[in-house]
């Protein structure tokens, strides 16, 4: 099957990469788009910082059940068909956060935009993979991490000059996101309601790619494989391609959410695979380094280090220009030096950057509640943190997405997924939460040292328990 990838049609995949990764873009523009929003949570809602926290967080509750639904749904209905679901639930969970003035209502639209998240997080990339040759298939799915981020930035852009638009100088302590813009609707609420503008999109897309040949041949539909393969690669690899396909799926039953665990005679823990625990780590300790305080909290981040509420949405927009940077690099690097060692320098650059932003905190002093740094240390913080994100996009950003979407055999793809997606934005979920209490408690400083040892730790796992998956076929994946 070496050429494969010389004669794939990479056009088409190129279209559906494009089309799949608008599912990225939304996962980072939902992400990101609560950063600049916060005051208005706060006002619209009257919340301390447990209530903030769970607010902030309630998306999270949905991704949890989105990732973990997503897969064994994709093993039933299709991974374009459970895309073209989470489209519509974005476009309904961004109006509804808009218009909302009740908190439950509010809460009850984020998780169901956070379900949207979720499926889409993890479908993606897995459907990115199932289409992909493999001697291209870690650049194509790295694409991915690079909407999000784009996603994200698009977000703190948007959030900028929404907050801008409404500004008024003249009034002393003005928060511009709590005053009206268009239609006397406050600009925190557009910042959630511009959301549906590329989720509509997205869905529009969805019926113009076909559906995973991997899942056509699981449900049998090998006429069907075979028509989205022959485009893909041509009639003769295409026919080779089938075969290979067919001959990775168990022929007693079709994939279920009981492939996770050990079969009889193989390796595991606890009644796992050993492939699976591989993914947990990845999963797990991606959220456990802090990327996402930054991502959800940015703004209250920068603010508490002495930034204005306009200077701190504009340091976000330099480090979401930054990391898309550092995933381009991702692109060049991943199918040429591989997965495992991007993954070893990432955590070594983090560790790095974390216990410098700790350093910078920890000269910190408060006064009246706001930390205050010291000389240039605020400056120390901002480059600290700038650093750590492009080391965080450079490696762990996007190659955990690229590895859960390749690593598991054929059988177990969705189910491995659905397990490895509910762990990571479950600890997604309790970094949110956690983060507001512990900056109100603890500081800047310590909780970051909890970040930057999760770093360190991670270096050594990846060491020891992470197999390189550069230039395997899906077909020859095992565990």
């Amino acid at each position: 099957m070496n050429q494969v990838g010389e004669r794939a049609n990479i056009g088409l995949i190129g279209a559906i990469v494009a089309v799949a990764t608008i599912g990225g873009l939304l996962f980072g523009y939902d992400s990101g788009a609560v950063n600049g929003t916060q005051p208005g949570l706060r006002a619209a809602f009257a919340l301390d910082d447990a209530g903030l926290g769970f607010t902030v967080g309630s998306l999270l509750i949905g991704c949890v059940v989105g990732a973990f639904f997503a897969g064994t749904l994709a093993d039933r209905m299709g991974r374009r068909n459970v895309m073209r679901i989470a489209a519509v639930l974005f476009i309904g969970g961004a109006l509804v956060q808009g218009i909302a003035h009740d908190h439950t209502i509010f809460v009850i639209a984020r998780i169901i935009g956070g379900i949207a998240v979720g499926a889409a997080s993890v479908l993606s990339p897995a459907y990115i993979s199932e289409v992909a040759p493999a001697n291209i298939r870690g650049r194509m799915t790295t694409v991915q991490q690079i909407m999000i981020i784009t996603g994200l930035t698009a977000a703190f852009f948007a959030n900028y000059y929404l907050a801008q638009g409404a500004a008024r100088p003249t009034v002393p302590g003005d928060v511009p996101s709590l005053n009206p813009l268009w239609f006397d609707i406050e600009a925190w609420r557009w910042m959630y309601l511009l959301q549906a503008v590329p989720a509509v999109v997205f869905l529009i897309a969805l019926f113009f790619i076909p559906e995973s040949p991997r899942y056509l041949v699981s449900k049998r539909r090998n006429e069907s494989a075979t028509r989205v393969l022959t485009n893909l690669f041509g009639p003769t690899q295409g026919a080779l391609k089938l075969a290979e396909i067919q001959a990775s799926f168990s022929t007693d039953h079709r994939p279920r959410l009981s492939d996770v665990l050990t079969p009889a005679g193989g390796r595991g823990f606890l009644g796992v695979r050993s492939i699976v625990w591989a993914g947990l780590l990845l999963a797990v300790f991606q959220q456990l380094v802090g990327i996402n305080v930054i991502f959800y909290y940015g703004a209250t981040l920068w603010q508490a280090a002495g930034f204005s509420e306009s200077e701190a949405m504009m340091t976000n927009i330099i480090s979401g220009s930054i990391s898309i940077l550092a995933c381009f690099v991702t692109v060049g690097l991943v199918d040429r030096i591989g997965r495992k060692p991007l993954l070893l320098i990432g955590s070594a650059g983090m560790a790095a950057t974390l216990f410098a932003m700790v350093y910078a905190f920890s000269t910190g002093t408060l006064e009246a509640g706001t930390l205050v740094l010291p000389g240039d240390m605020g400056k120390v913080a901002v480059v600290a943190a700038l650093a750590y994100s492009a080391f965080f996009n450079i490696s762990w950003g996007p190659v955990m997405w690229v590895m859960l979407g390749e690593m598991f055999p054929n059988q177990i793809r969705g189910s491995a997924l659905a397990v490895c997606g509910f762990a990571q934005w479950f600890a997604n979920f309790l970094v949110a939460q956690s983060f507001p209490i512990m900056l109100g408690s603890i500081g800047l400083a310590t909780s970051y040292t909890f970040y930057a040892v999760c770093a360190v730790i991670s270096f050594f796992l990846v060491q020891k328990f992470i197999v390189e998956t550069k230039g395997k076929e899906l077909e020859a994946m095992e565990g």
